[in-house]
């Protein structure tokens, strides 16, 4: 899997949905899950600044 910082917006959701569909088909101990909701939340955030700074791009090129 590449580092998160070098993940497109698409390999960040699809990591994130990898995640839930692990959380909910085969719940892990305690521990594995706080980690994987830590990262959950770490990529839900990368996509959502993502997406806002597209939306600003487009915004941006609608006004020009």
């Amino acid at each position: 899997m590449p580092d998160p910082d070098d993940r497109t917006f698409e390999e960040t959701l699809e990591r994130l949905e990898e995640i839930v569909q692990d959380l909910e088909d085969d719940p892990p101990s305690l521990e594995e899950a706080i980690d994987a909701y830590e990262e959950g939340v770490a990529l839900a955030s990368d996509c959502l600044d993502r997406l806002e700074e597209a939306e600003q791009r487009v915004s941006e090129l609608s006004i020009d």
